[in-house]
């Protein structure tokens, strides 16, 4: 997988953008693994629950950036950064390159609410 250039749909961000979502994700997996263990210690009621969804749709998404080398945002706002600098991004020109980014990006959206739900769904029925 390309690392250090732009690549439509497969990757738009580089080591800093990378670092940077892969340690969202960890902790955002922290977060849920210790909101797991608080609920099911303190027997929470099922509806808290699904509380779980958020952190555990940022861990997967913050996780999923990182390694597939793709941020879902700048694939939604047609941009891309291989710098050093965070957060600092360059245009994609063409429509057409546009779109296949956007594809990727709602594509890592709904795997990680996926997984966010199934995390919620799991905690209630390990409960």
């Amino acid at each position: 997988m390309a690392e250090n250039s732009y690549v439509p749909g497969v990757c738009n961000i580089g080591k800093a953008e990378i670092a940077k979502r892969l340690q969202f994700g960890w902790a955002s997996v922290a977060v849920t693994v210790v909101l797991a263990a608080v609920f099911y210690v303190t027997r929470v009621p099922a509806a808290w629950r699904l509380a779980l969804l958020l952190p555990a749709a940022g861990g997967a998404v913050g996780l999923l950036q990182g390694y597939l080398h793709f941020c879902a945002d700048f694939g939604m706002r047609g941009v891309f950064n291989f710098g050093s600098e965070v957060g600092k991004t360059d245009t994609v020109e063409q429509s057409e390159l546009r779109k296949i980014d956007r594809r990727k990006a709602a594509g890592i959206i709904v795997w990680s609410l996926v997984i966010g739900i199934a995390v919620a769904m799991g905690s209630i029925l390990i409960g």
